[in-house]
């Protein structure tokens, strides 16, 4: 069984390119985390949103990530951070294209 988590909250930018060289360290750093088979990084411009969708091989390691997570993301001065983990239901994903 697989877990989503799902996190986002208001960003003021950078956005883009310019998001990418600010983070690719994070980035690899998040690479590493136990449990983690990806992470899509999201952002929206136009309504100053930022955030990101992680998919975990199992809750406890997304529960960890969460609660450390959204430290860091308060360290870094954001607030408002939405969150939730959901399980993944694989054979519907798998029929809509999902590589699971």
């Amino acid at each position: 069984m697989k877990f989503l988590l799902q996190v986002d909250f208001p960003h003021q930018g950078p956005f883009g390119d310019e998001l990418t060289k600010a983070m690719s360290d994070l980035a690899k750093d998040i690479a590493n985390e136990k449990g983690l088979i990806y992470k899509l990084w999201i952002e929206n411009e136009e309504t100053k949103e930022a955030g990101g969708t992680y998919v975990f091989d199992n809750k406890e390691d997304a529960s960890r990530y969460l609660e450390m997570h959204t430290k860091r993301l308060e360290s870094f001065g954001y607030s408002d951070i939405k969150a939730k983990i959901f399980t993944i239901n694989e054979e519907l994903s798998k029929l809509s294209k999902a590589d699971i």
